[in-house]
């Protein structure tokens, strides 16, 4: 089954491939982006697009992995918190059992 899952993936990255190269040869169309005060060298548009493309993944990476460093420190913090509630139950039905 691992096998079969790893040839399905290696297939998906080719066609993946396959098409940013024929999407890359028909848009070679020199653009250059202008920002405010800054102007890039022209590079295809396809370029452009793939460039935004990579960039808003490594975003969305990061951004994943921001919210699960903050859900682990949020998950370890309140799990403190219900050990310390459990061990003051524990004492305290320890005490009540002595007053009984």
């Amino acid at each position: 089954m691992a096998g079969l899952q790893k040839i399905l993936i290696i297939l998906l990255v080719l066609v993946l491939v396959l098409l940013a190269l024929v999407f890359s040869l028909n848009n070679q169309m020199a653009v250059s982006l202008n920002f405010l005060l800054f102007e890039t060298q022209p590079h295809g548009v396809a370029v452009w697009i793939i460039m935004a493309f990579v960039v808003g993944a490594l975003v969305g990476v990061l951004m994943t992995m921001l919210a699960t460093v903050r859900n682990s420190v949020s998950r370890r913090t309140l799990q403190k918190r219900l050990d310390r509630a459990k061990q003051a139950l524990e004492k305290s039905r320890a005490q009540n059992d002595r007053t009984l």
